[in-house]
């Protein structure tokens, strides 16, 4: 008897151990964009003929020394809290080694283009859950200097603000860039991190939040009022994303013929396999369930960054 007891116990406090041991996200440490524009790290790039701006982190990651130190110190104190990590440097490498992405998708028969901008690329390629924005300003006042910080957590997917902390450190004569922000940000950290783990928790709860846009190609014979055995293929999308979502929780936007967009679309966090789930694969199981009988529809996945997926229709 004494062993069963002891044996239930044991399995009790194993499970409890278990439980309070809950999954991290995946972070990963950038500068923020009004750093990066104070600073002069911007790039601009070609979105389908209208130019834009973005933040260069690839510049900024290899030119300046202070970020450098910035990046490394707070990835040291995520690493203390058991954050795993995504290092920026780590990633800009990858994308460039592996040429993962490319800056626009392509039908190859009808020539159509979709644009990515370059941070969507990165980000898709690091496929960190939150990213952690850093601004700082260091203040001189004779021979000490004063660090002012602002962090700012943002979900990957939706780039939706989900957790903040910034101040003011104590002045100092003798302390480098790294120190003052550690010393700055330090009594923050817990209730940053916290706030980071709860919006966590929250997605395995109610599912990550990504847009779906359903495009038709031009000249095709087939669009999304064609109908099915009485329903309109809009229809049939609508129906597939109700049984698919998380507690068939999606907004559709006033469509057309030719193209819906679906935001707040909650997805899984995982697959039925265990394997994680993005907004890729979402729709590939979109694309898998209209390509079979009866409507034997072709279309094309065309990812754009994390958050964001088309299926275009009518084309490979």
């Amino acid at each position: 008897m004494k062993k069963i007891v002891l044996l239930l116990l044991t399995v009790t406090v194993y499970c409890l151990s278990a439980s309070g041991q809950a999954k991290k996200p995946t972070i990963m440490v950038v500068p923020g964009e009004i750093w990066c524009l104070r600073n002069g790290y911007m790039q601009q790039y070609d979105n389908m003929g209208t130019m834009q701006s973005v933040s260069d982190y690839r510049t900024a990651i290899r030119t300046s020394t202070e970020l450098l130190n910035v990046i490394t110190q707070i990835n040291m104190l995520m690493q203390d809290r058991g954050f795993p990590l995504v290092d920026l440097s780590a990633a800009i490498r990858s994308l460039e080694q592996m040429q993962a992405m490319t800056r626009a998708m392509q039908s190859s028969t009808s020539g159509s283009v979709i644009a990515e901008s370059p941070l969507d690329e990165l980000q898709r390629q690091a496929n960190a859950d939150i990213l952690v924005e850093v601004d700082w300003t260091v203040e001189s006042n004779g021979p000490r200097n004063t660090l002012t910080y602002n962090l700012r957590g943002l979900d990957s997917y939706t780039k939706k603000p989900v957790a903040t902390a910034f101040g003011r450190g104590a002045p100092s004569s003798s302390a480098g860039i790294g120190v003052l922000l550690e010393e700055a940000v330090l009594a923050y950290m817990d209730n940053f991190t916290d706030q980071l783990q709860m919006h966590f928790d929250d997605l395995f709860t109610n599912g990550r939040e990504v847009m779906v846009y359903v495009n038709v190609f031009e000249g095709q014979p087939i669009n999304l009022e064609t109908e099915f055995n009485g329903y309109e293929l809009a229809e049939i999308i609508d129906d597939w994303m109700a049984l698919n979502t998380v507690e068939h929780r999606f907004t559709k936007r006033p469509a057309t013929g030719n193209f819906v967009v679906f935001d707040q679309v909650r997805i899984p966090l995982m697959r039925p396999n265990g394997m994680p789930m993005d907004t890729e694969a979402f729709v590939r199981e979109l694309n898998r369930y209209l390509s079979a009988a009866p409507y034997n529809i072709t279309s094309k996945i065309v990812p754009n960054g994390l958050g964001s997926c088309w299926l275009i229709i009518g084309e490979k």
